[in-house]
């Protein structure tokens, strides 16, 4: 699924990035608590998330995500739209809670980054 097909299915606003909406996207990770996606998140996967600080933009980077989606029709400050765009980080926002948002990208395909969680330090990949 690309990034244009995701803004169109989540009818999300692009704040950033609206030059690489032809990236194709097949993972995805939803988390408020960078660890966790610093942990489980794989290279090319979109981050969904409820942050808007500029510190979303810079895991992301760390992790190499294709993009970011905030939920909840929030709008990050100034500074993290600068940032994505410095960092060519595609930023979108939709009005869809975490849970809704998630669960209308695995319906149409995007699968998570991994599977579940087996116990410390034990993850079942895809």
């Amino acid at each position: 699924m690309t990034l244009h097909e995701i803004r169109e299915l989540l009818d999300a606003r692009v704040l950033a990035g609206g030059n690489h909406l032809d990236v194709e996207v097949k993972t995805a990770f939803s988390a408020d608590l960078m660890s966790d996606v610093l942990a489980f998140a794989k290279p090319g996967s979109i981050m969904i998330t409820g942050l808007t600080n500029p510190q979303i933009v810079r895991i992301a980077s760390i992790v190499d995500n294709s993009a970011i989606l905030i939920v909840r029709g929030k709008i990050p400050p100034d500074e993290t739209i600068t940032l994505a765009e410095e960092l060519e980080i595609p930023v979108l926002s939709t009005k869809y809670i975490l849970f809704e948002a998630s669960g209308r990208l695995y319906a149409n395909g995007i699968v998570g980054c991994v599977r579940k969680i087996e116990g410390p330090g034990s993850v079942v990949p895809l």
